[in-house]
């Protein structure tokens, strides 16, 4: 059998060296990601309810990144305790606690959660809230709204969810919503509707925790923890 020049081989190596790599990007390329693991403290935070109005289904965390899963965490503010505080381009609502800590919520923002800046008051809270879409909603797209100009009845398939909270300044509606959402997926994410969404079980939670007439901050510029 002829011995392989050191010429021809070396000529030949680039054709293996392709070779090679050509199958190893194949394989490379055809491992899945492994599905996310999700630790039973959280798997129980957002487990299914039994004992609201209606049901509420457990959330699907494999769909929404960890930092944003419901958090105790470190927050320097001069904002007082109590205080809801709205980061929009971090998705994060923050609930300002004691000692620097803030119970910390990621959110999904929708287009009308961009409209509104600075700060308001929770005037008031609904349990299960009607829902009613804009006018400019119902001009926009008369075919999908225009049958709930008299608002949408409460229940799982209601856009605002289980809990809502809204917002006015000096008295006067701001439209801006803090609510609930079936869409999983949308938390962390800018989203075509809506205002401020939290997961369903994170709405209810902080439902419990603020009452009537809490001041809300709104940030819509970079994020910045210290307003």
């Amino acid at each position: 059998m002829p011995k392989l020049s050191r010429r021809l081989f070396m000529l030949s190596a680039p054709v293996f060296l392709a070779g090679c790599m050509s199958s190893r990007l194949q394989t490379t390329a055809s491992v899945k990601p492994a599905p996310r693991v999700v630790p039973a403290y959280y798997q129980e935070m957002y487990a299914a309810k039994t004992d609201e109005l209606y049901p509420v289904a457990a959330a699907d965390l494999t769909k929404v990144e960890p930092e944003f899963y419901r958090q105790e965490v470190d927050y320097q503010t001069y904002e007082p305790t109590g205080t809801i505080v709205v980061d929009t381009q971090a998705r994060h609502l923050y609930l300002v606690g004691m000692n620097g800590r803030a119970m910390r919520y990621g959110i999904g923002v929708g287009k009308a959660g961009l409209e509104f800046q600075g700060v308001a008051r929770v005037q008031y809270k609904r349990e299960w809230p009607r829902w009613t879409p804009t006018s400019d909603m119902m001009q926009r797209d008369p075919e999908r709204y225009g049958h709930l100009a008299n608002g949408m009845d409460a229940g799982p398939t209601n856009p605002l969810g289980p809990r809502a909270l809204y917002l006015f300044k000096d008295g006067v509606d701001t439209l801006y919503r803090i609510h609930g959402t079936t869409e999983d997926w949308s938390i962390g994410r800018a989203v075509s509707s809506g205002c401020i969404r939290l997961l369903n079980a994170d709405i209810i939670d902080l439902y419990s925790r603020v009452p009537n007439g809490t001041r809300v901050v709104v940030l819509q510029g970079p994020e910045s923890p210290l307003v």
